[in-house]
């Protein structure tokens, strides 16, 4: 069967994750394009993968009711924001403020 290639909507499982395909197919009554998207349940072995990120997977035997692919390899990693702390930011020298009141 063939690989699917797709982005990692859930990982909240023990070592599994949740993958959404995107796929296009053209409307022949109003000649554009129509955006379907599936999500398939994929096993991720060694629990590497975060949301956002970009995984192969490939089909295999059933791994349970729903699991039915695995994690081939992870194409690209998801940045992910980690806002600075309050001790970082008092270390800079920066003035932290409390935002205004709305009472009067």
């Amino acid at each position: 069967m063939k690989s699917l290639v797709g982005i990692v909507v859930s990982n909240k499982m023990q070592k599994s994750v949740v993958v959404a395909v995107d796929r296009l197919f053209h409307n022949k009554l109003y000649s554009g394009y129509i955006k379907r998207t599936s999500k398939f349940m994929a096993h991720d072995k060694n629990n590497q993968c975060n949301i956002g990120d970009r995984v192969k997977l490939d089909a295999s035997r059933p791994l349970s009711k729903r699991k039915h692919w695995v994690v081939a390899e992870i194409l690209k990693k998801a940045r992910i924001y980690s806002p600075p702390s309050v001790d970082a930011v008092a270390n800079e020298g920066i003035k932290v403020e409390a935002p205004p009141s709305l009472t009067s």
